[in-house]
Formats: structure tokens, C-alpha cells, sequence
């Protein structure tokens, strides 16, 4: 049986309706970030703040729409294409920059020490996507793997490890021809193996790191899924 990482409400203060709770359709995400986010929240509420959000959670169809107008220029800030968001994989958090009461790069200790990646490479307010921070958990074996060369170059690292976080979710990802194996490749990259890039397509490097992880292979996602569970345990 394929186990699959559940998205959870969450109840933050945001940018909409004077400061009220995020908008249900996007308060949502993995148990894990919302760990995280709570234990963000109250190091600044203990500082005498109170961090707001103005997106966490994107449906594929939110993230198109986000996509679309930035390639219209209705919004400024870059938005990839729908299965290459970590907001599609309730990863993702944009913050009220005005709201976090401390600078930038104290903000950043601050999130980095709860496993939040910012995702620019300099804490500089006036930059695009300042305001952007991803929980990748398990998903940053994926960027690694990637980045380190084990996948080809067809795809960024940033890429394949949202690609992996939406699969982790159990939703479909138009870009591969078969989601289930496109899955194992994900679970297997996360566990250590090597099944090459997350492409959907069942290949003898695949098949080898199959073996490689011990599973049934009758069955192989039972057994990924057990691994991943034992593995990554605050996940799900």
C-alpha cells in the first residue's frame, strides 16, 4: 500500500481580512512543516511578534493561475509552471516580511534552526522572493542527489525535489508517464538509492536500486513506504 505524507489544516494570522487566518484553501501542509512553523511562530512571539503568512499551501490548479500571470506580467515574482512548486508540496511559506519584528538574517537563524530553507542565497530584504522559505525534509536528499550530478541536467535540482514533496502527497504530476513509478524514484533517492532521475519510466538503473533497497518486487511500494516511514517518522 502506498503511504502518502497528509496535509494538515493550519490556523496562522496572514495578510488577508486585517490580519486574520490564512484562507482555507491554502492553510495547509505536511505534518513536519507545520511543526516547524509553529515553533518559528513562537520563538517570535517570544520576541514580542507575530509572524504573518501570505501563502503556504497551492493546488496544482492555484499554482497554473500563479504561473500564468507571471508569464502575462500580472504578478512580478517568479512563479514556475504546477508540478515544480514547493507550495504544490505543502512545503512552502511566503511570510510578511513587516510581520517577523527582526532583521532578515536573524530571521533566517531563526527558520534555519527549525529545517526552513530560505530561497534566495543572501538575506537582502528588497530581492524577489525574500519572503519565500521551503521545509524540504526528506525531499532535500532529492536537491542534493540532483545537484551532485546522479540525475543528468534535463531538470534542476529545485525541480525534481518538488516534483518529489507533490508525489510524496500522493497527486498526479502531468510530466511523468506512470506517477507509481515515478514515486519509488523519489522514495528511493530519499532512502540513499540510486534510481536516477524522477522520470516515471521503469529502468534498469531503477530496477537496480529496487533490489538494492531489499523490497518485494511484487509490491515495491509497500516496502518503500515502510522504509519511509521508519526513516522519516515526523512526516507522517
Amino acid at each position: 500500500m502506498k503511504l502518502t505524507t497528509p496535509l494538515i489544516p493550519i490556523v496562522v494570522p496572514s495578510i488577508y481580512n486585517n490580519h486574520g487566518p490564512l484562507p482555507t484553501r491554502m492553510a495547509r501542509c505536511t505534518p513536519d512543516t507545520a511543526a516547524a512553523l509553529e515553533a518559528v511562530r513562537a520563538e517570535l512571539t517570544a520576541l514580542g511578534f507575530q509572524l504573518r503568512l501570505s501563502d503556504l499551501f497551492r493546488s496544482s490548479e492555484m499554482q497554473r493561475q500563479a504561473h500564468d500571470d507571471f508569464v502575462s506580467g500580472r504578478k512580478k515574482a517568479f512563479s514556475p509552471p504546477a508540478g515544480s512548486s514547493m507550495h504544490e508540496a505543502g512545503r512552502a511559506m511566503d511570510i510578511d516580511l513587516s510581520s517577523m519584528g527582526v532583521p532578515l538574517p536573524r530571521f533566517w537563524e531563526i527558520a534555519r534552526a527549525h529545517g526552513f530553507f530560505p530561497i534566495i542565497d543572501a538575506p537582502i530584504p528588497s530581492r524577489s522572493e525574500s519572503w519565500h522559505f521551503d521545509r524540504r525534509g526528506s525531499h532535500d536528499f532529492v536537491y542534493q542527489y540532483v545537484r551532485d550530478g546522479h540525475a543528468g541536467a534535463s531538470l534542476a535540482p529545485y525541480a525534481q525535489m518538488a516534483m518529489s514533496g507533490i508525489l510524496a502527497l500522493g497527486v498526479a504530476l502531468d510530466t511523468v508517464p506512470d506517477q507509481d513509478v515515478a514515486f519509488q524514484q523519489s522514495a528511493l533517492i530519499r532512502l540513499g538509492f540510486d534510481p536516477g532521475r524522477i522520470d516515471g519510466v521503469l529502468g534498469d538503473r531503477t530496477r537496480g536500486a529496487l533490489s538494492d533497497a531489499g523490497v518485494d518486487a511484487a509490491d515495491p511500494i509497500s516496502g518503500l513506504s515502510q522504509q519511509l516511514r521508519a526513516k522519516f517518522p515526523d512526516e507522517f
